[in-house]
């Protein structure tokens, strides 16, 4: 559920009191419309916070039903994870505004966010900005081909914190 003051206050009032957040990942290129009612039922019944709905391609165009859909039968948050500019909709409660932080392509550092701006703008969306690293975990992600760009080494905590910073 929603916090009435928004769901990253409601994070960040979270971690004040220590607590953890769920959130599982729908990508609705890779999602089985068969098996949706029983995937949130068991979302609802492990505590799940929030769902993060999006993903690298998102070619189905499917996204403005699927988010219909899992709001007609569930109550937890629907928050975009978008892929680029494309994979927008009112029909969310929010979205991560990512920035590809780990990477050097401007495409996905601003692009994507001067595209989006004026739908953005005008929607009833909470907008949370978010800075995303990529972590090389050995073999080559839909993200890292997608977005032209290379991971942080997992052995170099050094370059993801000042990333990071």
């Amino acid at each position: 559920m929603i916090n009435d003051n928004g769901i990253y206050k409601g994070l960040l009032e979270a971690r004040q009191r220590g607590e953890k957040r769920l959130a599982v990942l729908f990508d609705p290129d890779r999602l089985r419309l068969k098996r949706m009612e029983q995937t949130l039922e068991l979302a609802i019944r492990n505590g799940v916070d929030y769902f993060f709905i999006g993903g690298s391609l998102v070619v189905n165009n499917m996204l403005d039903s699927l988010l219909a859909q899992i709001r007609q039968q569930c109550p937890i948050p629907l928050i975009l994870f978008p892929g680029n500019s494309f994979q927008l909709s009112y029909r969310a409660d929010g979205i991560l505004y990512l920035s590809l932080i780990s990477g050097r392509n401007p495409e996905l550092l601003i692009g994507q966010h001067v595209i989006s701006a004026p739908f953005l703008r005008m929607s009833p969306l909470e907008i949370i900005s978010t800075g995303y690293m990529l972590i090389d975990g050995g073999v080559q992600t839909s993200v890292q081909y997608m977005s032209n760009t290379y991971p942080i080494p997992a052995h170099k905590d050094d370059i993801a914190v000042c990333t990071a910073l």
